[in-house]
């Protein structure tokens, strides 16, 4: 096993006073890796060497590079057909190693050649091991990668920096028998003598580090399906492949779609999904070798519900976006990885749109632009660009601003421009810097070009200044006087101001105005509908006459309901006149409407438990009526949408309302297993786990563990954290604890257990209790999403909550966890309101 930084190589810790830290310097720069691997599944371990083709840019006696938790063995240079001996140095803290030559090089070309060893690692990232459990129940080992953000460094030396694009000639030596892919298409395969084969791949295009994997282990590979010329495949464990089909479906159309709408073919050659057991993130990006986590790629349709229909189909297109918005053109430096992941999530919205317009995504986008929001309101938000130094401070960058506020705020930027102006703008970006890096003022450029419009000057505050805001709107006859501040749950009062594209609609049509420092006055062409216009805008809005409901669209009702609830967070309205507000929508039809109005009560119940009674009254009323008409059996004519709403309505009525004939009704069918709906199958467990006790829960188990599909696995694990009872929350975390639970699902449930109407408090003193062993066990990336979950703990822990969180600070996600202690003082003082007792 390694050292936890360099071993094997002499010297102390280097600094070049000339480069900033983290930063490596450009006057040596890499244009081809050869590289070589042999992972052992057994040892856990694996060897490597790597030849890198350089460019000397300036003369120099040193080549700075970056590599982390590797041995290294050997170094040496050439140049012009002469070995030069090196001397080898690391700085372990910066993560580099510093390579000395006594010579100084001279402008031109050189090889870096270096022999290393390694340790597959439990930690999800870099060069890793993930467990597939075979249908004997025995454990087999899988040697997979994640090296986003700065984890390629840990499989193989390298410059570690987005902007130092290189091709890839990667081959692996991996036991026989078992399957190896990477970004290139497989060119040959020999058997050794040593019972290995040496699968050789071909050439990448200049690649960023950050996009190279390589996965080697006893996995499947489906047919290949000719999407234009381009070989598409999912990769999953073995007896998996009836869960293929849909993936493959969505695979096929994005990728016609995308290359359709940037107007390049898709690049890389072949495209491989690859599903894979235990993964810290949702899905990588990997030209050619995309991974996923198996939940989001292997589906059988007649089991999931549409919810997570529409999850695997977003992933997918979301990372097939990517290949153009990304791989293909690519960051300069972390400080814009919002723009890869905003455009991505903007994108797969497009390319799902495109296939299932019944699904109705926009709509949908609403709850993810809702969560952004809600974080942007805070006093601890962020920029959606800001300074990167650090491997921590790109780590963090990872969250609802730069996915959802950003995929937001291109969405605002695309309807104000136009859909046709904005994909012309997009087409000139990227074919302006095909296989380059960029930042955000290239596509302003190209948007402006297409536009005519100051793009850059409209989007200036949007990507540097945190928050957003409210527009109100004050109608005097037929006119509107529109004026904006910034919107904050705290109510403290900022002269900050954007230029906002409101898009507004009267009963007649659409009008449209830049909304700046100063008050606008609209004449209105008819009676005022909504002042956001396709809940487009990323702004909160209000307007001193009541909408009619009837005449918004379901999104736009959605954020109408959205926006009053916020508005009540931040004590504009009194959180006791909710429900009645809510009593306009009792009889709406749409999915997305219920969900905002459910989000404002689940949060209510949630700080104020000693209110449940009188909450459950009032969302049993709101809640009738459409239990009723909708009941437990989906009709022939309905759409995915409603079968969904059915679901959501349902498990509300059975835990938020505590409705004693559903919860008989779910208790029946979990016992009969009586199965109609997916959805219904869904509500049912939850309905059963809230109310359930230890022969439930270990029936629960059972159901988690005889799952066919990663969709019935996740369903129950997360059922297992609902149990009401002392002893089965305690299982559960002993089961987290000893490590039971695999490391990507275990922080997700302790973040809903932090939630838990009951046990909270217990779940908060175990997490303090066992802080280091899951710090140091669980995914980096995951610790302060964990953390979410403080926001439901009350007062009674004060101040016992920030002086732990001051004492144990998150450097990969110091951001995230301020904003979730500032989100827990919102519902603290949203609790005080509804009981001021």
């Amino acid at each position: 096993m390694p050292a936890s930084g360099l071993g094997g190589v002499p010297g102390g810790p280097v600094r070049s006073p000339a480069m900033p830290d983290h930063r490596l310097p450009r006057h040596v720069l890499p244009r081809h890796y050869t590289l070589e691997l042999a992972p052992d599944l057994s040892a856990h371990t694996f060897t490597g060497t790597v030849a890198i083709d350089v460019e000397v840019v300036e003369a120099t006696d040193h080549i700075i590079l970056n590599a982390a938790d590797l041995v290294i063995e050997a170094a040496s240079i050439l140049v012009g057909g002469e070995r030069r001996h090196v001397s080898v140095s690391a700085d372990e803290s910066a993560e580099r190693l510093v390579l000395t030559v006594e010579d100084r090089l001279q402008p031109g070309t050189a090889r870096l050649e270096m022999a290393f060893t390694g340790e597959l690692n439990d930690r999800l990232r870099g060069f890793y091991r993930s467990t597939l459990v075979g249908a004997d129940g025995v454990d087999r080992t899988i040697a997979t990668t994640q090296f986003q953000s700065t984890d390629a460094r840990r499989a193989f030396p390298c410059f570690d920096e987005p902007d130092m694009k290189a091709s890839f000639g990667i081959t692996l030596v991996v036991p026989e028998n078992l399957l190896a892919v990477s970004n290139g298409a497989e060119v040959s395969r020999t058997s050794l003598d040593d019972g290995t084969d040496r699968v050789v791949f071909a050439d990448t295009i200049a690649l960023s580090t950050y996009l190279v994997a390589f996965v080697v282990g006893p996995l499947e590979a489906t047919d290949p399906v000719d999407v234009d010329g381009v070989p598409v495949r999912i990769i999953h464990p073995p007896g998996r492949a009836d869960q293929t089909a849909f993936a493959l479906e969505v695979a096929a159309h994005s990728l016609r779609w995308l290359a359709r709408w940037y107007d390049i073919a898709v690049p890389g050659g072949k495209v491989d999904l690859v599903a894979l057991p235990d993964f810290a993130f949702g899905a990588m990006e990997n030209l050619g070798c995309i991974t996923f986590r198996e939940v989001l790629l292997l589906v059988d349709p007649e089991s999931a519900d549409q919810r997570e229909l529409e999850s695997v189909a977003a992933v997918i297109s979301h990372e097939l976006a990517h290949l153009w918005f990304g791989d293909l053109v690519t960051m300069r430096w972390w400080n814009g990885i919002w723009l890869n992941e905003a455009f991505a999530t903007f994108m797969e919205m497009k390319a799902v749109e495109a296939w299932r317009p019944d699904w109705n995504v926009w709509a949908g986008f609403g709850s993810a632009r809702a969560a952004a929001l809600d974080v942007d309101a805070l006093a601890s938000t962020r920029p959606i660009e800001y300074p990167v130094v650090t491997p921590a401070d790109a780590e963090s960058m990872f969250d609802l601003l730069t996915y959802q506020k950003g995929a937001a705020v291109v969405r605002m930027l695309e309807q104000f421009l136009g859909e046709e102006v904005f994909r012309d703008g997009v087409r000139r970006y990227l074919s302006a810097h095909l296989g380059g890096n960029t930042d955000n003022e290239d596509l302003w450029t190209a948007l402006e070009e297409a536009s005519g419009e100051p793009v850059g000057d409209l989007m200036h505050a949007w990507i540097f200044r945190g928050g957003f805001p409210i527009v109100e709107g004050t109608v005097e006859g037929d006119s509107c006087t529109l004026v904006q501040s910034r919107f904050r749950y705290d109510g403290v009062e900022e002269d900050d101001r954007w230029q906002v594209p409101v898009r507004l609609r009267t009963t007649v049509g659409e009008q449209r105005v830049l909304l700046g420092d100063s008050p606008v006055v609209l004449d209105l062409d008819g009676p005022l509908v909504t002042l956001n216009a396709g809940a487009d805008g990323f702004y909160r809005s209000e307007v001193d006459v009541s909408p009619d409901p009837g005449r918004l669209t379901a999104v736009e009702r959605a954020m109408y309901v959205d926006d009053r609830w916020a508005g009540t967070l931040g004590g504009r309205h009194d959180p006791g006149s909710f429900a009645g507000f809510a009593e306009a929508f009792v009889d709406d039809p749409d999915l997305a409407v219920w969900q905002a109005v459910l989000r404002g009560f689940y949060t209510m119940d949630l700080v104020a438990p000693g209110r449940h009674l009188m909450l459950a009254a009032e969302a049993a009323g709101l809640l009738e009526g459409m239990v009723q008409r909708l009941g437990w059996e989906p009709s022939d004519d309905e759409d995915d949408r409603t079968r969904q709403l059915r679901g959501v309505l349902l498990a509300a009525a059975g835990t938020l309302a505590d409705d004693p004939d559903i919860i008989g009704q779910a208790r029946h069918r979990w016992a009969s297993g009586t199965s109609t709906d997916p959805a219904v199958d869904g509500a049912v467990v939850t309905i059963v786990a809230s109310h359930g006790d230890s022969s439930d829960r270990a029936e629960c188990r059972r159901r988690f563990d005889a799952s066919e599909t990663s969709q019935g696995q996740q369903r129950h694990l997360r059922a297992l954290a609902l149990f009401p009872g002392l002893t089965e929350v305690e299982t559960l975390l002993e089961e987290v604890n000893r490590g039971t639970i695999r490391t990507q699902d275990a922080p997700f449930l302790i973040r809903s257990l932090l939630a838990h109407p009951h046990q909270r408090i217990l779940v908060w003193r175990n997490l303090v209790d066992h802080w280091e062993d899951l710090n140091g066990r669980l995914p980096s990336n995951s610790i302060a999403r964990m953390l979410e979950g403080i926001r439901a703990l009350g007062a009674e822990v004060d101040p016992d909550v920030d002086r732990f969180l001051d004492d144990n600070p998150v450097p990969q996600g110091a951001l995230m966890v301020a904003q979730h202690r500032e989100r827990r003082h919102v519902n603290l003082r949203l609790a005080r309101r509804l009981d001021p007792t």
